[in-house]
Parts: C-alpha cells; structure tokens; sequence
C-alpha cells in the first residue's frame, strides 16, 4: 500500500493549525473577557491536564479494540461538538467545563493517530519527521494569520478560527485509517508494567514531562508578556510563527540528524538549550534581536526533543505503542503543561523574570536527569 503522505499530512495540518490559534492567542482572549491571571493559568492548565488520563484511556481502548480510527473520528467529532458550548456563557466555571469536555476528547486524537502514522511507515521510520513537518506548518499559517487578523478584527471572534479548525480536524480523520495488518500483539516481548516501571523508561517520562512544565510560561503567558512590553499582535504571531518555522527546517533534516548523532546527544542539546531559551526570553524579551535568536531555540526545545521522544516509544513500547505514545502525551504535555500553566499562573503576579527562572530551573533538572539515566546502551532497544 503506498503511503498516504497527503492524508497523514493534512491531519497534522489541522491539528497544529487550532495549536497555532489557540497558544498564542486564547490567553489574550480570556484577558479581554476579565479574567485574572490566575483564572487564565487554570483554563490553560485544563486543556493539558485532559490529556493526564484522556490519552491513556483512549490508548488502552484503541489497542483493546484494534478500532483506532474510529476512535480518532469520533474523538475529533465529539471536540467539536462540546466546543459550541463557549458561545453561550463566558464565567469562569463554565469555560473550565467546555475546555474540559472538548479536550478531553481532542486530546485523545493526536497520541493515536501518531501511531497510525508509524503504522504506515513501518521500514522507513526516519520520514516521520517529513510528514510532521505539516503539523508546524499549519500551525506557521494559523499563528501569523490569526494575529494579523486580530489587529483588524474583535478577539471576540477568535472562538469561531477555533471552531473552523476543529472541523478541519474531523474532516481530515475522515479520510484516513491504520494500515491493515499492523498487529502490535506480535510484537510483545514483555508486559506493559514492566517496561513502564524499568529506570530508563521512567527517566524519560519524567524528562518529558519536566521539559513540559519548563513550556509553561511560554504556551500561557509569552503572547502576554510581549503585548506589555509593546509588541503588536502581528508581531506576536510573527514571533510564534518564527519559532515553528526553525521547527520546520529542523523536521526537514531531523532524519539525517538521526542518522549521524546518538538520540542521547540530540535530547541533551535540545535541554540545554532549552535552559538558555527561556532565560533570554525570561530577561531580555525587550531586545528585538535577542528575542529573534531565542524564537530559533524552539526548533531544540520541542522539534528535536519530540522527534527523540517518538522514536523512543517506538522502541520501548513494543507492542504497546497505542498506549505508549499516550503515556508519553499524558505525562508530558499532559502533566507537565499543566503543571507548567498553574506554577506560571501562581508566579505571574511576580514578574516574568521569576516565572521564566522556574522555566530554567526545569529545564536543567531535565538536563542532569537525562545525562545520568539515558545512556547509548539503553536507548538501543
């Protein structure tokens, strides 16, 4: 069967587009609407807390069932739908139950379909990165237009891009599915507990997940901290946008990268640099051109860091990777993005300085727990 490489990309497209809109831009709308910085840290900690259990439900589903594309389909279906619920109220308590209730079902999308990707690329996992590519690009397209779009048009609008990129979504699940014959039983060589509960694997998570709660300043508060210090909401987007395309470039060599440098060596740059990002941003956001190079970093802090992470499930979950590839959302963008947005929340009131050092001070745990635990020799698996 030949790959669908259209199809698998257009899903990512219209996955990372409503990322695009949302991450830079749902903050700001929640301010225009009265809500405190605290209230804002919740509502953004809620759609990454979803994906603590939605993933890992919907992983262990889908593997029991061997059902995963409807599980997406309806999944994408069921986002959209709760999502209408954001036209009728604004209170604090409501909005938490509809981002609650549309996440917890569009998170359960993203970990499933990553494995329907690989399902496809079975004997050449090295072109991943050529189709999740698309993912940054829709979300390049989403960032720099919707920003542009707000500095004409009312913030108030900002729930109906969301809406038409949820349908995106559910419209794309629709015309792909997980390549027959991909039966991950075969592939079992031990229990799911035992290869959750080895050292390696729990290192990784817990790397994940703190290089998550070091995001959370930036995904809650960067689009913040740029309007107070008087950038437009073009160059906001343009910045978010600058980002996501050192991601693109990154994606686009990330196979030879593989080929040439130990996924060890890649994951500890990416951390190390991440320390560096986020203490420019934290202290020097006012000089344009520093600000220029810190937006370059992303390409280390999420493109390399996640390729490195897809490709370690692949190898530790074998057998399991519907729900490997959920452990790893859930942990990661799930638990630690929450935790990120709920410290960022907390700590707002005291500067961006103090919020971004909590950023730093992840990032380089992450660092030193990487370099002691993940050696060569167990990441060869």
């Amino acid at each position: 069967m030949p790959l669908p490489y259209g199809r698998l990309s257009a899903f990512y497209f219209a996955y990372f587009g409503l990322l695009g809109a949302w991450l830079p831009y749902w903050g700001l709308y929640l301010q225009e609407l009265g809500h405190s910085a605290v209230a804002i840290g919740a509502l953004s900690s809620a759609v990454m807390a979803t994906k603590v259990i939605a993933p890992s439900i919907w992983g262990w589903l889908a593997d029991r069932t061997g059902r995963r594309s409807t599980i997406i389909r309806l999944g994408s279906f069921l986002a959209l739908l709760i999502f209408f619920g954001v036209f009728f109220r604004s209170d604090f308590w409501w909005l938490m139950a509809i981002v609650i209730g549309y996440s917890f079902f569009w998170n359960a999308v993203l970990a499933q379909f990553e494995v329907v990707t690989l399902s496809h690329l079975e004997g050449q996992y090295h072109r991943y990165s050529l189709i999740r590519v698309w993912g940054s690009v829709g979300f390049i397209v989403t960032v720099a237009g919707v920003g542009a779009f707000l500095d004409v048009f009312s913030i108030h609008l900002l729930p109906w891009i969301y809406v038409a990129l949820l349908a995106g979504i559910w419209f794309s699940s629709l015309t792909v599915s997980e390549k027959p014959g991909n039966d991950q039983e075969d592939q079992r060589e031990h229990s799911l507990w035992r290869i959750v509960s080895s050292p390696v694997v729990l290192a990784f998570l817990l790397i994940c997940a703190l290089l998550q709660v070091s995001h959370g300043p930036y995904y809650t508060f960067f689009s913040i901290h740029l309007e107070a210090l008087g950038y437009s909401k073009t160059i906001t987007g343009m910045l978010w946008s600058l980002g996501v395309l050192a991601e693109v470039v990154l994606f686009l060599v990330m196979h030879r990268m593989m080929a040439g440098f130990s996924l060890r060596n890649i994951l500890l740059v990416s951390l190390l640099l991440s320390v560096i990002r986020w203490a420019l941003i934290g202290y020097y956001a006012d000089n344009a051109a520093i600000l220029f190079f810190a937006q370059l970093l992303h390409a280390a802090t999420f493109g390399s860091s996640h390729a490195v992470a897809v490709e370690l499930v692949r190898r530790f979950f074998k057998g399991y990777q519907g729900q490997g590839m959920a452990l790893y959302s859930g942990v990661s963008f799930g638990g630690g993005g929450a935790i990120g947005a709920i410290l960022s929340g907390v700590l707002w009131d005291y500067g961006a300085e103090i919020t971004f050092l909590m950023a730093v001070a992840a990032s380089l745990i992450a660092f030193v727990l990487a370099w002691v635990f993940l050696q060569d020799r167990q990441l060869a698996v």
